[in-house]
């Protein structure tokens, strides 16, 4: 990924040095486990934590001629640590290093979405119960519909960031295992024991059956999961883009003092943090499906996974990583007009009360459709028209006034009428 989108944190877990490094910590675990059963000396294995290092550097000289990175990579090592190094990868397959050290990467991801992810509920969590009584227009089709609060569209978007937080901690059990099985699983050349020991040693569970590889339904289960949270990130971002049209102008993202909106119009402030989050969640999406396509391979296993995942593991994580936390500063510091929402509301004379009007008409004993004609020939007469004023239509409607007083029509307007149920909803939300 490049530069622009890595935060140093999640940036170092793929690094070329930490893969390494990872790829270090456990062969050392594994010769660890097989020291504690007899089957390394005890000298060898002091002789192995004492000397074993790579260098990058020397990995790509040797690579260049093997066509091989982990043999390059522990022939650096072997350089390193001299005859004891004959006990290091004894037993082993390349893939048990590899799957069992990308384990370990993902759950050292996750540790950092996770806190991402917590970072941006409660950011959300803090404008929902700010603004749980402030009135806007609920949009269905993007067309006015019914009152809401803005609280109360935060709280569903705190809901659904829960339910994210639940899904990761799924991919993350599911992600956490290694293996140390040999060239096809079956522990042709190295023991279970082995296996159970060292896994214990870095903090994973055996697979309870493998090939060469891990299966990557658990990879793509991982990586769905963030595209799933990237999703959502989304559609957080789109609401605030279309909230922010100078024509509706409900809330802002926070805009900085120094900043600049436009090269060429200097009044522009534009969403971007919201647009930039908006583009990045389709990199995860595309990044899902070739996770999905990694699923599917020839027997016991094949490497066109491998050239993939090099890609799409450290890019997806990055780049949630960086969304979660953008998106986390625009909400803490959104910026919200309630004064706005009340006008954009009372657009045509309040028309979005339409329902309200309804209901009582039919409660005096019209039939339903009677009643919708009623209600709809005074909306669409106040509808688009400059002056027009869906109220004072009623009112002025006899067909209307022969079944509603004055002072029923005008309660109809009420937006508490909407909103009784609003503490219930966050009561049941836990918010």
């Amino acid at each position: 990924m490049i530069d622009r989108y890595t935060r140093p944190e999640m940036g170092a877990i793929w690094s070329i040095e930490a893969k390494f490094q990872t790829y270090l910590d456990v062969e050392i675990a594994v010769c660890q486990a097989q020291s504690d059963m007899g089957l390394i000396p005890a000298a060898a294995l002091a002789e192995i934590k004492s000397k074993a290092r790579f260098d990058v550097a020397r990995i790509d000289e040797i690579e260049l001629q093997v066509k091989h990175d982990v043999i390059a990579f522990l022939t650096s090592v072997g350089e390193n640590v001299g005859d004891a190094a004959r006990y290091i990868h004894m037993g082993l397959t390349s893939s048990d290093v590899i799957d069992t050290a990308l384990a370990l990467q993902l759950k050292r991801a996750a540790v950092i979405l996770m806190a991402g992810l917590e970072k941006l509920t409660e950011a959300v969590l803090k404008q929902a119960r700010k603004h749980k009584h402030t009135v806007m227009v609920g949009r269905s089709h993007g067309i006015h519909a019914e009152p809401i609060t803005f609280g109360f569209k935060m709280a569903v978007w705190v809901e659904e960031l829960r339910r994210h937080k639940v899904r990761l901690e799924q991919a993350v059990e599911m992600i956490s295992v290694g293996q140390m099985s040999g060239p096809v699983g079956t522990y042709s050349n190295i023991s279970p024991e082995v296996e159970e020991r060292t896994l214990a040693l870095i903090g994973l569970i055996p697979a309870k059956i493998s090939t060469q590889i891990i299966q990557r339904d658990r990879h793509a289960q991982f990586v769905m999961t963030l595209a799933l949270i990237a999703a959502s990130l989304e559609k957080f971002a789109v609401e605030i883009r279309h909230l922010q049209r100078t024509d509706v102008l409900e809330v802002e993202e926070p805009f900085a003092s120094g900043q600049k909106g436009s090269s060429a119009m200097p009044h522009k402030r534009n969403p971007v943090a919201s647009e930039n989050i908006t583009g990045l969640a389709r990199v995860i999406r595309g990044n899902a499906v070739a996770a999905l396509e990694n699923v599917a391979l020839w027997h016991e296993r094949d490497i066109s996974h491998s050239s993939v995942e090099r890609i799409i593991l450290p890019d997806s994580t990055i780049l949630l990583d960086y969304m979660l936390n953008r998106l986390a500063v625009v909400m803490d510091g959104l910026v919200v007009y309630p004064e706005n929402m009340l006008r954009n509301m009372d657009v045509f004379g309040g028309v979005i009360f339409s329902q309200a009007v309804l209901l009582k008409l039919t409660d005096k004993g019209l039939a339903r459709e009677v009643a919708y004609k009623l209600v709809q020939d005074n909306a669409m007469a106040a509808w688009n028209t400059k002056s027009g004023n869906f109220r004072e239509n009623l009112l002025a409607d006899k067909r209307v006034t022969e079944h509603l007083t004055e002072e029923e029509i005008v309660s109809s307007f009420d937006p508490a009428n909407y909103l009784q149920n609003i503490e219930r909803v966050f009561e049941r939300a836990g918010i």
